[in-house]
């Protein structure tokens, strides 16, 4: 409703507007999908919401492949997913309701499709492999039970990845969809049980190539799999797939002309993954036309299990030496809170969350500077000189505690992974994160560790250009972690343990230098939640014991800020507290601060800064609109608890915005320091 789009086909800008707010409307909220750091913009379920088919875009994208003599298979996220994973108004519809008001379009999309010539439709339903109740195996049941009785709809390929169907499966082979895909990749122990009970004329597509990671198959260790499938199905009854759709993956290995030959040896980009499916499916029907190939992959993956290029000795007698003294503080956290008056902070004090403006000129320098068209000298001139102009700028708009603007960085865990041993990096591997935001996560092939200080110089000579207090900025083990491609040869709690021990030397590196707040960012730590509560206590124990790992090596004195951004959290409060920042803070602003009734419930003791300021939007908000979010905080929150804030960091933004929003920041924090102070006398 508020983005006044009534009829006829959703314009470009309106779609802009739903995603990145427009005029007076702010944008819709944004999430990640599942485990992964792809982000998407929630679907909002408000009451007398009125549904028509507005986009043929499904349509029209298949008859343009076909045009190009190109037969494919379109996809579509399935309703009931689409409904579950959205956000219903406090006066909305039911779940039922929209899944019964969506279904006719549902239909009616898919007979299109079957009139252009699609024989076979995926249908995406990723809840699948979540704990489901049983109003949502209803929606399920009540949904395809409609499908099933329409002539006139192409063949459904009923598609679930990231995880185990478990007590699912038989809800899934019931729907009587032509189809079923799994994940052999994350979840290889369902295929005995998936192959036992599919129905005799249903096709299994095997999701044996892994689409969320980059290293090479084993293809002499998925053949066998595959040919057990065929000789209990039937060749007409198999297919064979990558565990998910490779948009979690970077493109194509060919184009990364600088790797290392031998690491290069162990990857699989998405090109190479369809290479790799199309040999598998080549083995079934001449095993001997590509068994040179298939030694050829085992050879390469047998040849890095063995590599003394991924075992770092001195790593692994360090992770043997922690013990549970270094996962805590030297006091308790009301034994800390003298931090704030030490520091010389009012009340409500204002800050940001890391990064400025990455200009044009910013990133031709670096780009200038990686090219070898200008020397390291001028470059960090440059550098420097861009963190003055952010220092001075802060100073001029009157935030409380200042951030250098992280110019150096290209990318807060590629910056962090360039300098730790164990990493690789791609030329090309860039994979996208939300809209046109793409990232290119760094590799993980061996033991991590700090090889020297990676920020330290820089948040010294920040610190030597103001006397606010500057902090120094850190991403933390679990998002590093997160936003990388991860070895897959050891439990991932263990890299985790590595990565949390070479940042917390950095952590007393830089108060030993004289920093006295550090910010350790953690965005990605509900992002790693597995998608099964039963494995819920295992990760957030091994992923909470990392951060604190990293962060309590200091002094009571020194103040310990954590970030998080972009996910739901209510579930995971327990861990939030038990991680035991100083400071937390979050995106809010986007969700009219719904997420800090989470804290309440748990009376949350420490220090929040709940985001008031959404920096995914071009739009600013108002002193007003500040204000209000910060009073609507102060219904949960005491005034002590406090910090104003934006959502997240600034680097996707231009100066002139950032510097009218954080004036408002701090016009908005000023006046409820004046409210309280008239309110106290």
């Amino acid at each position: 409703r508020r983005y006044a789009c009534t009829s006829g086909t959703v314009s470009l800008p309106t779609y802009f507007a739903m995603a990145r707010g427009g005029g007076d409307a702010p944008a819709m909220e944004m999430t990640k999908w599942f485990d992964t750091n792809y982000h998407y913009v929630v679907p909002e379920f408000e009451a007398e919401m009125q549904f028509a088919l507005r986009s043929r875009k499904p349509v029209d994208e298949f008859l343009e492949a076909q045009a190009l003599d190109t037969p494919t298979r379109p996809v579509l996220l399935g309703p009931v997913s689409f409904v579950l994973l959205g956000k219903i108004s406090e006066d909305g519809p039911t779940q039922a309701q929209i899944v019964e008001a969506i279904l006719p379009l549902y239909a009616e999309i898919l007979s299109q499709l079957r009139a252009a010539g699609a024989e076979w439709v995926q249908i995406d339903e990723p809840c699948l492999v979540l704990d489901l109740d049983t109003q949502a195996q209803a929606l399920y049941r009540s949904a395809y039970a409609q499908f099933k009785t329409n002539a006139a709809l192409p063949k459904l390929m009923l598609t679930s990845y990231f995880g185990e169907l478990g007590a699912n499966l038989n809800l899934a082979l019931e729907l009587g969809t032509a189809g079923l895909h799994v994940d052999l990749v994350r979840a290889p122990q369902q295929f005995s049980s998936v192959l036992a009970a599919l129905p005799k004329s249903m096709v299994l597509s095997l999701g044996v190539v892994d689409g969320r990671n980059i290293w090479r198959t084993d293809l002499q260790a998925a053949q066998p799999l595959v040919a057990q499938a065929v000789q209990a199905l039937g060749k007409d009854r198999v297919e064979i797939a990558p565990s998910c759709s490779l948009l979690h993956s970077p493109h194509d290995l060919d184009q990364e002309t600088k790797l290392d030959a031998e690491l290069r040896s162990w990857l699989a980009f998405g090109k190479q993954k369809l290479e790799e499916i199309v040999l598998l499916a080549r083995s079934v029907e001449d095993a001997n036309a590509v068994a040179d190939a298939i030694i050829s992959s085992h050879a390469c993956v047998q040849a890095r299990a063995t590599s003394k290029r991924t075992q770092n000795d001195v790593v692994q007698q360090r992770l043997r030496s922690v013990c549970a003294e270094m996962l805590t503080r030297q006091s308790a956290y009301p034994g800390r809170r003298l931090q704030q008056a030490a520091l010389g902070l009012p009340q409500f004090p204002t800050t940001t969350i890391g990064s400025f403006p990455q200009t044009a000129e910013v990133r031709s320098q670096r780009a200038a500077h990686r090219a070898g068209k200008i020397d390291t000298a001028s470059y960090e001139k440059f550098l420097h000189e861009e963190m003055e102009r952010a220092i001075r700028v802060q100073e001029e708009i009157g935030l409380d505690v200042l951030v250098h603007g992280e110019f150096e960085r290209n990318d807060m865990v590629e910056y962090f992974g360039e300098q730790l041993a164990g990493f690789l990096f791609t030329q090309n591997g860039w994979v996208q994160s939300y809209g046109s935001r793409c990232v290119k996560p760094p590799v993980i092939y061996g033991d991590v560790a700090r090889l020297q200080p990676m920020t330290v110089r820089w948040s010294q000579a920040a610190q030597a250009l103001t006397q606010q207090p500057v902090k120094g900025m850190l991403t933390g083990p679990v998002t590093i972690l997160q936003w990388s491609f991860v070895r897959d040869d050891q439990p991932r709690s263990v890299t985790c343990q590595q990565i949390a021990l070479a940042i917390r030397d950095e952590v007393r590196d830089l108060e030993a230098a004289g920093i006295r707040i550090i910010q350790i960012d953690e965005p990605a730590l509900r992002e790693g939640l597995p998608l099964r509560r039963a494995d819920w206590r295992e990760y957030l124990q091994w992923s909470v014991d990392a951060f604190r790992l990293a962060a309590s090596g200091v002094q009571d004195a020194t103040q310990i800020h954590t970030h998080m951004c972009y996910a739901e959290f209510n579930d995971i409060m327990d861990a939030i507290i038990r991680m035991d920042a100083d400071v937390i803070s979050m995106e809010c602003s986007r969700s009219r601060m719904e997420l800090l009734h989470a804290f309440q419930r748990t009376q949350y003791p420490n220090a929040i800064g709940p985001g008031v300021y959404d920096i995914h939007s071009p739009r600013i908000p108002s002193v007003a609109e500040m204000e209000a979010l910060l009073q609507k905080a102060l219904q949960v929150l005491t005034p002590e608890q406090v910090w104003v804030n934006p959502d997240c960091g600034l680097k996707t933004r231009a100066w002139p915005e950032v510097r009218q929003a954080l004036e408002h920041l701090v016009a908005a924090a000023r006046q409820m320091r004046a409210r309280m102070e008239a309110t106290v006398a």
